[in-house]
């Protein structure tokens, strides 16, 4: 195999992006007459609106609408929860706001500047409220409620038990239990929200266009349309190619598709709202905040035979949609990449006074694998073990796949004893493990710390019904999903156009795309034009449909090449006319169509196509004139949630084995990362480039959770970090550590190439990773690592902690 067949073609994404050239909606004009709106926002997280003034600012020259709750109740509906609960949400605060930057009212005028102006007009009355942002508060019978319809601030609980798990803790020679702490943190994207959206009134009721940079997932399509209160088909969604990067938070622009719809329909024209970063970190969405009790059953060998698993997420001031997704995500990977049979799971999620979360990298397995990944450790600590031997021995072995979890989920393939141990000899641990020892005789604070986890992809979206008790859910309308659509054309000329919905962020889905359709059919790939953009009216798509879960390679794929496959035959027949030939001794290679045991009678493919288009009667009879095809690939182990509460969370399941040595300076409380090695098992690889690409993204991404970032709140409610001066992300200095990078490949069984996900594996991984490092590195000073982020000061804190100072 020569490099480039193993790195696959160049990224055909990158010449516009580095020219310039990039198509970003704020760049745009999609709709002519467009005005432009500004948001005005709470500067209380907790308080009640006792009174708006809103017509100095609608009298403020160049001011075209200025709408506030009166308006919002008169059009509006909440949105629709994915659960019953008692926590309306609109996308404006009607009764009272609930968490700082809240959008309270909306100013529409000619350009920025006159609805800013204007927007310092509008008065506002607040009965200002007691406010709690504290998880472990929230849950307090006495804590301030943020929902008066509510009994507490408890939006869900649902507790879920799989196997004997009481006999298995009576029976355990151990019982080890941690506390662990993840935080809230944001993906931080290139490019803030951005909507144009136009109200136009039919005979037949409203028609609504919004252009966006919405990357998905299209779950969200219907509930935008459910607060309009129009049919899905009344709402169009443009997403353009280009969209600045999403790492799941742009699902959650869709609040500000109704607002700014509904501020079209008060100004009689197209209104544009695009985000500043101040507004981004303060009011968008970030991943969800969680306390997590983890106990598990172990013998004295180590081996876990049952866990308990207490996940309390902080989902802040609204369980907005897809919320509480955070919870069930990895529901089916919940015992991650061990031989656990015995489950209890107790799952909550409470509102306070934070900005709603939402998607983020690897949404759920962040915090998932914190605490089990801890809690492994922390095996090792009390039973004197080393962590390396305590995976080993808890792992699945390769001959036990598929391996069906307790909570359902079906794993397809993997060998995670080869990665694992590839991963450890990619650093040479036993030689790590003397050096430590040295170090720590010379008072040195070295650390090695790893994290073995199952990355899922492909995710069956069945799993929010979880969050609903099987007696509530109504017969036969369930939820699953693991569809992909694309559409391919051919035209006169054998030019192969390829429409995709997934709705990409970056991550190259043109350039592979292109490069599996052109090898399937036998062309160059100049003579195939992958296409991204999203129009709802006219890309193929459906509920599921959009860029979340790493769904393109195993999903979109399996749908490209069934599509290809259609195309081919009709190709093939259309060639067996010219060559006098039977379709099925004909192969397509080369950009020709031939006979497999006597090549040199051959046809152009465009010949063969130019046959389908300029001459059709020629077609044996029967035979179908089209060069157009669709398909959608829908996995049959998607199933939804069965009355068991056991659900296959994700199709397919990836592996990540991860090995990080750090070093902390003593003086400074500095932490250097000396050295990473990560092994993935993501299934047949599509493009090495790009699976590198992703997971080098990841990685910086994982590190800005581990040791920078976190969204942070005074006691009242108020963002402490609203800034990039106070919100710390990792740059290309930080990011760059030494890095050994390996992959171990188990095909999938269930896609049509073998490939499954593996964007979001170490943003899962290394956090926890890093983790355990620097409790390792700290264990001689009897520090506990409960929690993220890790810096200076938290290291200072906890050191003095311990001495008692």
């Amino acid at each position: 195999m020569t490099p480039s067949e193993k790195t696959g073609p160049s990224r055909i994404e990158d010449p516009a992006l580095l020219t310039g050239q990039g198509r970003f909606l704020d760049d745009m004009d999609p709709l002519p007459g467009t005005l432009v709106a500004t948001v005005v926002r709470s500067p209380h997280a907790h308080a009640r609106i006792k009174a708006v003034h809103l017509d100095v600012a609608r009298n403020h020259p160049g001011v075209a609408a200025v709408i506030g709750p009166e308006e919002v109740l008169a059009t509006l509906r909440p949105f629709p929860l994915s659960v019953k609960a008692p926590t309306p949400y609109y996308p404006t605060a009607t009764d009272k706001t609930r968490f700082v930057g809240e959008p309270v009212v909306v100013v529409v005028a000619a350009d920025r500047y006159a609805a800013e102006d204007a927007a310092e007009l509008v008065e506002i009355e607040y009965e200002v409220l007691p406010a709690v942002v504290r998880t472990d508060q929230a849950l307090e019978d006495d804590a301030p409620r943020l929902h008066d319809q509510a009994d507490s601030n408890v939006a869900t609980d649902r507790t879920f038990t799989f196997g004997e798990v009481d006999a298995a803790f009576d029976r355990a020679a151990h019982t080890v239990t941690g506390s662990y702490s993840f935080p809230r943190y944001s993906s931080t994207p290139m490019e803030c929200y951005s909507v144009v959206a136009d109200w136009q009134d039919r005979a037949d009721g409203p028609e609504i266009t919004a252009w966006s940079n919405f990357h998905g997932p299209f779950s969200m399509a219907p509930v935008v349309a459910g607060s309009l209160g129009i049919p899905t088909s009344s709402l169009r969604l443009v997403v353009p190619a280009d969209i600045g990067g999403s790492f799941g938070i742009k699902s959650a622009v869709y609040p500000y598709i109704a607002l700014m719809a509904l501020a079209s329909k008060h100004a009689g024209r197209p209104v544009r709202w695009t985000e500043d970063r101040l507004e981004h970190l303060q009011a968008s969405s970030s991943g969800s905040d969680r306390l997590m009790t983890f106990s598990a059953a172990v013998d004295d060998d180590g081996v876990v035979s049952a866990l308990r698993v207490d996940l309390v997420d902080n989902v802040g001031a609204y369980l907005r949609p897809p919320e509480p997704s955070t919870l069930y995500r990895c529901f089916g990977n919940i015992t991650g990449a061990y031989r656990i049979e015995q489950v209890e799971i107790r799952a909550r999620a409470v509102v306070t006074n934070k900005a709603p979360t939402g998607l983020n990298r690897g949404f759920g397995g962040q915090q998932l694998y914190f605490g089990l990944e801890r809690l492994i450790d922390d095996i090792a600590a009390e039973l004197g073990l080393d962590p390396a031997d305590v995976r080993r021995r808890n792992l699945l072995d390769a001959d036990q796949f598929p391996h069906a979890t307790p909570s359902g989920g079906i794993y397809d393939s993997g060998d995670y004893h080869r990665a694992f141990e590839l991963a450890l000899a990619n650093v040479d641990y036993d030689r790590l493990r003397k050096e430590q020892a040295v170090a720590r005789g010379n008072g040195e604070w070295m650390g090695i710390g790893m994290a073995t986890i199952v990355d899922p992809s492909a995710t069956n979206i069945g799993y929010v019904g979880l969050a609903t008790p099987v007696q509530d859910r109504t017969a036969k309308r369930g939820k699953s999903g693991s569809t992909e659509h694309v559409r391919i054309s051919v035209d006169l000329q054998g030019v192969v156009s390829v429409l995709l919905g997934t709705v990409p962020q970056g991550q190259g889905h043109a350039t592979v795309a292109r490069d599996i359709v052109a090898r399937h059919l036998g062309l160059p790939v100049e003579q195939v034009r992958p296409r991204v953009e999203m129009d709802t009216n006219s890309t193929p798509w459906t509920i599921s449909s959009g860029s979340y879960s790493s769904r393109f390679a195993p999903l979109l794929t399996s749908a490209l090449l069934e599509a290809a496959d259609r195309i081919a035959a009709t190709i093939k027949i259309a060639a067996g006319v010219l060559l006098e030939a039977d379709p099925g001794t004909l192969e397509l290679a080369d950009g020709t169509v031939r006979v497999v045991d006597e090549p040199s009678r051959s046809v152009e493919f465009r010949h063969a196509a130019g046959l389908v288009h300029w001459d059709p009667g020629s077609l044996p009879e029967g035979v179908s004139a089209r060069l157009y095809e669709e398909a959608a690939f829908t996995p049959p182990q998607s199933k939804a949630a069965s009355r068991t509460d056991q659900i296959n969370s994700s199709l397919c399941y990836g592996f990540v084995a991860e090995v990080v040595v750090v070093r902390i300076d003593p003086e400074t409380l500095r932490i250097t990362i000396e050295n990473v090695s990560s092994v993935h098992d993501a299934g047949t690889i599509l493009n090495q480039t790009l699976v590198d690409g992703q997971i080098h993204g990841a990685l910086a991404q994982a590190l800005g959770g581990a040791l920078y970032e976190e969204m942070t709140y005074s006691d009242s409610g108020q963002p402490t970090a609203g800034t990039f001066m106070d919100y710390l992300c990792p740059t290309s200095a930080e990011a760059c550590f030494p890095l050994v990078s390996d992959h171990v490949v188990t095909p999938s069984p269930l896609t049509r190439l073998g490939a499954k996900g593996s964007g979001e594996g170490s943003s899962m991984s290394l956090p926890v990773a890093i983790a355990n490092a620097v409790a390792d590195a700290l264990a001689p000073e009897g520090i506990a690592i409960n929690s993220l982020p890790l810096h200076g000061n938290v290291l200072h804190q906890l050191l003095h902690q311990t001495k008692g100072t």
